[in-house]
């Protein structure tokens, strides 16, 4: 495709007539809040007429009187708390709406009292938790509160050692165990983790790792340079990233399963921003091996790379379609500023999705429908902007147009996006007075609410686990 391919036109639509465009839409059997107003050609659980289910969480009852259990049982209650708050399929019980007592197992438990006001709750996960044996035993349960006969949905018990680091993970697999069950077969994402770049000083960024909710934070490599742009693989097993040395920017691998680097040659020039495919066998990148960026993709070893692009001007950050791999978003400045374009795995079909201002960072919503970039769509002199966070429909309307959600507003520089597995939530960057020092990493839900920082300032590039 040249210059002269036809643009289309792309209409947005206001944010608050799209409430919430891609959380419902990813599964429209999740449960969500419904919108206040109607949608604008698109049918999404939200105008679907489902709502939040109701969850009472109660403290779980301590087993024993040591200061062991109560460590663990404090670290647990508030983590499984927060994971099912911040789910997004939940409309949670405030706990001082919670009736008296704290059953820690179902004969303790009168349903009716989560049922009736003024908890009014349709379910309610509680549970005990004990350091015996050297161990710490948890028994979770999640109880349907309307159906006093059969009213059991979830029994789960784990032993695991008396850590608050353990029961803090044993807190987010209950929860995620809670989200598959009542958020449509769609896993959680409490297990996961966040990938990103923490600058440590001037000239030296690292690769770092968090929880997604950004406890755990600590470090993967200690280069001493400047890492930009990990990519986690599929299962979880490697870490690519880009590397500054004497050279450019090359592409690097950290192997999890050896816990050391492996070679991952990527040619001569410049090259950088990884992007895995969902089958983990193939890897995109950008690379300059004759001074302007091209998208090139090579198989997870870095052998038989091919280019697929060849335009002028520069073809950066790929991001694979993950539902089929058969597609790559990317941004190009082959018309001017970077603009966000897609094409076929085999560089055909080129398509552009905006049409103007200057876009960049794209990452692709797991069901492939969606793509979430940051742009300035009033990028140039005379039309002050600002870059924030936008989502667009990636097939067009009947009329060819496509839709538009602007996620983040008025909040200062917001850039790098990146979707969470269960495509309810999207991590990002954003520094309130644009200084890159000053970025820090936010979490939202994808329809731009429920915003909480993760890291302190110096952090970006996030890149969410696959699972």
């Amino acid at each position: 495709m040249d210059s002269k391919t036809h643009i289309r036109r792309v209409r947005s639509i206001p944010f608050h007539s799209i409430l919430a465009l891609l959380v419902s839409a990813f599964i429209l059997a999740v449960h969500c809040t419904p919108s206040a107003r109607a949608q604008d050609n698109i049918l999404t659980g939200t105008s679907s007429g489902a709502t939040s289910i109701r969850l009472a969480v109660a403290d779980f009852k301590p087993l024993a009187a040591d200061p062991q259990t109560a460590t663990c049982k404090q670290t647990f209650d508030a983590t499984l708390y927060a994971d099912l708050a911040s789910a997004g399929i939940f409309d949670i019980v405030s706990k001082s709406l919670l009736p008296a007592g704290t059953p820690g197992a179902p004969p303790e438990i009168v349903l009716q009292n989560y049922s009736n006001a003024p908890s009014s709750a349709a379910m309610v996960a509680f549970g005990s938790l004990g350091v015996a044996g050297g161990k710490l035993v948890v028994n979770g349960y999640l109880f349907d509160t309307k159906n006093l006969q059969y009213p059991q949905v979830i029994a789960k018990q784990y032993s695991v050692d008396p850590t608050e680091d353990a029961a803090r993970q044993t807190a987010h697999r209950f929860a995620d165990e809670i989200v598959y069950r009542l958020g449509g077969g769609v896993p959680g994402i409490a297990e996961t983790k966040i990938y990103y770049v923490d600058r440590l000083s001037p000239g030296i960024k690292e690769i770092w790792a968090m929880d997604y909710d950004g406890a755990n934070q600590h470090a993967i490599t200690h280069l001493g340079t400047d890492s930009i742009s990990p990519r986690i693989s599929p299962d979880n097993s490697r870490l690519a990233f880009a590397s500054l040395g004497k050279y450019g920017f090359q592409l690097k691998m950290y192997s999890f399963l050896l816990d050391r680097y492996i070679d991952f040659p990527s040619g001569n020039g410049s090259a950088e921003s990884p992007a895995w495919a969902p089958s983990g066998n193939e890897l995109a990148y950008a690379a300059a091996p004759n001074g302007s960026f091209e998208i090139w993709i090579a198989d997870s070893n870095g052998n038989l790379a091919r280019r697929i692009t060849s335009f002028r001007g520069g073809n950066v950050s790929p991001a694979y379609n993950p539902k089929t791999g058969a597609q790559i978003a990317f941004v190009s400045d082959r018309t001017g500023l970077p603009q966000l374009y897609i094409m076929n795995s085999d560089g055909s079909s080129v398509q552009r999705l905006t049409d103007g201002g200057y876009a960049s960072s794209p990452s692709w919503s797991p069901n492939g429908q969606y793509i979430t970039f940051a742009w300035d769509r009033k990028y140039g002199p005379g039309a002050p902007g600002g870059q924030d966070i936008y989502v667009i429909q990636v097939a067009p309307n009947a009329d060819g147009a496509h839709t538009i959600l602007q996620l983040t507003h008025d909040g200062g520089r917001c850039d790098f996006p990146s979707w969470s597995p269960d495509g309810r939530h999207i991590a990002y960057a954003n520094s309130a007075d644009g200084r890159p020092e000053h970025m820090r990493i936010w979490s939202m839900l994808a329809d731009g609410t429920q915003r909480r920082p993760l890291t302190g300032p110096g952090a970006d590039m996030p890149n969410w686990s696959w699972k």
